[in-house]
């Protein structure tokens, strides 16, 4: 009877313990449409499925993003930080578990003679030996304030889990537009190259005409023109090629291959995977950095259950129990035990407001990661739809590109014949060089932002999709 009694009475107090005063989370809703502009209806899909090695296939940028991923200490840093992190939730979880100490020692006493009347000279000394093993200040958690710490920075350590991957995502991203942004450069300084030379070779024609008498002065000054500006721009474009190569060695974090210039240049069949019509806008809750900011919201929800926890006694334990000696052979002796037991209680009664404080401070903290976690999805959303409307007019951009610089050749090489056959004046082949310049170099332009978005949408979408 006595035994069952006892469980009775301690199956509330094991209730409590196991128990928080956490709030109920629901997650927030996604505060966007759930689809994006000109996508159409939804698509069934599951957002970061696509391997990057799969995605990024060309051999050159494959092998740049795997040396960065190895190399770069921006990503080493975030991983450290995760480490970090995993440490501080065994840390919380401790305070749980007590804490068993096992110390020994000594105390010796010398005391004046006239405190025992044992005359002058006389005195007492004495030793004490003690060994002891018990637990020091165990709080027991009835009402679940180290458990809401300890869920806390559990939720910590994964949104900074969370924070880790998106920074790789990033990076692979990074990376890889890095390495476009090259090969754009590059053609744009080999055209450059390429037509300072054919302006020169005009210059040059122009010049010996001129000194025979047939070409005006205006004529040359006109030739020299050209020149000059495709030479200014082989050196802008020089300075912009090797700009990136260092852009690149700092994100690499090692030395780029020798020959890495070789084959730079936008026209390769790149094959980046083709986007599903119809995206869902809830595949953004696969993004990492919204896996983060959630991670981070529920943190702030456990905090609230450690705050209403402040507001009820904690009780504490310490325990010991050991053996105590005058001699240090007898202190393993019979007789010799000795032990105590010193529980506590602290009952809040007047802190001033601090619990109060601190209740609204939790609450307030949710408030706000519940709007960091909306504009984190917000936030999502644009930049897909920034991405997918990328794609949809860049393709439409590329093709008129291109039948501009079509009929820009076309416009030169017709102004070239004009003025040969004394039709026209040098003007209209200068005129018809500029505007082929132009659209060669806008070609260029329109084509590295139409791969970007490809790459755009893989980071904005946390890593791909899957139809």
């Amino acid at each position: 009877m006595m035994h069952k009694t006892l469980s009775m009475g301690l199956l509330p107090i094991l209730m409590l313990v196991g128990c928080t005063m956490e709030p109920d989370y629901h997650r927030p809703s996604l505060p966007v449409a759930g689809h994006y502009a000109g996508q159409g209806q939804h698509l069934n899909g599951n957002g970061a499925d696509i391997r990057w090695q799969n995605f990024f296939t060309d051999p050159v940028m494959h092998k740049l993003i795997a040396q960065a991923l190895e190399n770069n200490r921006d990503l080493r840093v975030a991983a450290l930080n995760v480490e970090v992190a995993r440490s501080q939730v065994t840390v919380a979880r401790s305070a749980l578990m007590p804490s068993v100490d096992l110390n020994a020692g000594e105390t010796a006493a010398h005391l004046p003679g006239n405190l025992y009347n044992t005359g002058p000279g006389g005195g007492v000394t004495y030793h004490q030996f003690d060994a002891n093993f018990g637990v020091t200040a165990w709080e027991l958690d009835f009402f679940g304030r180290l458990r809401s710490l300890s869920h806390s920075a559990l939720e910590r350590y994964l949104a900074m889990d969370a924070t880790q991957r998106a920074t790789r995502i990033s990076l692979i991203s990074q990376v890889a537009a890095s390495y476009l942004s090259l090969c754009s450069d590059n053609e744009l300084l080999k055209l450059a190259q390429s037509t300072a030379q054919s302006q020169q070779d005009s210059y040059d024609l122009i010049k010996r005409s001129y000194e025979g008498g047939v070409s005006t002065e205006q004529d040359l000054v006109q030739a020299e023109t050209l020149v000059r500006i495709a030479q200014a721009d082989v050196a802008t474009y020089s300075r912009q090629v090797r700009q990136d190569v260092n852009a690149l060695t700092l994100l690499v974090g090692t030395d780029l291959p020798a020959d890495i210039l070789a084959g730079a240049s936008l026209k390769k069949e790149w094959n980046f995977p083709a986007t599903p019509a119809g995206l869902p806008s809830d595949l953004l809750t696969n993004r990492p950095d919204i896996i983060a900011a959630e991670h981070t919201l529920l943190s702030a929800n456990a905090n609230i259950g450690a705050a209403r926890a402040a507001f009820f006694p904690s009780i504490s334990l310490t325990a010991m129990g050991g053996s105590t000696s005058g001699r240090l052979s007898d202190l393993l002796s019979g007789g010799t035990a000795a032990w105590a037991v010193s529980p506590a209680i602290d009952l809040p009664i007047f802190r001033g407001g601090k619990n109060v404080a601190n209740l609204n401070i939790a609450k307030l903290q949710k408030r706000i990661e519940i709007a960091d976690y909306e504009k984190t999805i917000q936030t999502a959303f644009k930049e897909v739809g920034d991405a997918l409307a990328g794609q949809e007019t860049y393709k439409d951009e590329l093709y008129a590109r291109q039948l501009d610089e079509q009929a820009s050749q076309r416009n030169y090489d017709l102004a070239t014949v004009r003025y040969r056959e004394g039709v026209d004046n040098y003007l209209n082949v200068l005129v018809a060089q500029r505007s082929l310049y132009s659209s060669q170099q806008l070609l260029i332009t329109t084509r590295l932002g139409q791969l970007t978005q490809q790459i755009m949408l893989y980071k904005a979408l946390g890593g791909g999709w899957k139809s």
